[in-house]
């Protein structure tokens, strides 16, 4: 039991090949790939279509479509010939947000940093080579991006993604960008000759930034930090435009904001460990800091700390980066 329990609490990357541990099932990863398609609950997707995002043989996606409708998961529209979310996937996900406390004191946390600069604040989880929205907020004026909750962004062309693999020990930020240069190889390429860039800075500074990468209008600030809950690092970002954000004012200007933000939200990770999903949180004094010096909290500190220990259990979660 020790051991079954040992090899649970290390995340891996799943990959296609039989090393490491066996005990993957391929059937339930490709499931879960097949169910990541549906980006909404309004998308229609058919099999070919499926097929094509998954990469899997069109017969292994009409099999396992039509035992994801069988459980719920999936509803067939028979004149459309497509599938969308069913209801037993709605209903889990709903419960899994049921506790949505935290999540409220984490989006007021980003509208006080909207507040002060006018970009898109986002806090972001791994989601294989790419990163999911649970929160974001937006200034009044915010201009050239529109996330909002739910909103996917590549792992590659972000700062949060380039905060995520910075900040994740070498040796699974290295098994991660070989799965990404073997399924998404036009991604690698934009992010590997950037990676070890990333990493010393985030050493140094605390932080990342990415200046047009994602979009020659947008430059970003990220910064990584852990969660409990999660069990993987998870980001605080905000896309802001070039136009009135240059390199230098990112650094001077933005970088100290997101780093307070980061300690903030770090805390409230830290404080509600194990009450994510109920009701027992209580209300927060909330607010960043009004002024723009950093602040080396013991959050901040503690990030750092992380980013140079090498930690195998504090990696990736084992769905980061499944087949």
């Amino acid at each position: 039991m020790g051991r079954r329990s040992e090899r649970l609490s290390r995340p891996r990357l799943l990959t296609s090949d039989a090393t490491g541990e066996g005990d993957v099932i391929q059937v339930v990863s490709r499931a879960f790939d097949v169910l990541r398609c549906f980006e909404g609950h309004e998308a229609r997707l058919g099999n070919l279509e499926i097929s094509n995002r998954c990469g899997l043989p069109r017969s292994t996606v009409s099999r396992l479509t039509h035992t994801l409708t069988r459980m719920g998961q999936l509803v067939y529209l028979p004149r459309d010939q497509k599938y969308r979310i069913g209801p037993s996937a709605v209903a889990m996900s709903t419960s899994m947000m049921k506790g949505l406390q935290l999540r409220n004191l984490i989006r007021q946390r980003l509208q006080d940093v909207a507040d002060q600069l006018p970009g898109t604040v986002g806090f972001v989880i791994p989601d294989r080579f790419h990163l999911v929205y649970l929160e974001y907020a937006r200034s009044a004026n915010a201009l050239g991006l529109h996330e909002v909750t739910g909103s996917r962004i590549s792992m590659a062309s972000t700062a949060a993604g380039h905060a995520y693999t910075a900040a994740l020990e070498p040796d699974a930020g290295d098994a991660l960008l070989a799965e990404m240069e073997r399924e998404a190889p036009e991604a690698a390429k934009v992010l590997k000759p950037r990676i070890e860039t990333s990493r010393q800075f985030l050493r140094e500074n605390g932080y990342v930034v990415a200046c047009g990468l994602w979009s020659p209008h947008i430059n970003g600030v990220a910064v990584p930090l852990w969660s409990p809950q999660y069990q993987t690092f998870v980001c605080v970002t905000i896309g802001l435009l070039a136009a009135m954000y240059d390199d230098a004012r990112l650094h001077t200007e933005a970088a100290p904001v997101m780093r307070e933000l980061a300690a903030a939200v770090g805390g409230l990770l830290e404080t509600a460990e194990g009450d994510i999903f109920n009701n027992r949180l209580e209300r927060k004094t909330l607010g960043v800091a009004p002024n723009n010096k950093m602040t080396m909290t013991e959050e901040t500190n503690d990030l750092e700390a992380r980013t140079r220990r090498a930690r195998s259990a504090r990696g990736l979660r084992a769905r980061d980066g499944r087949r």
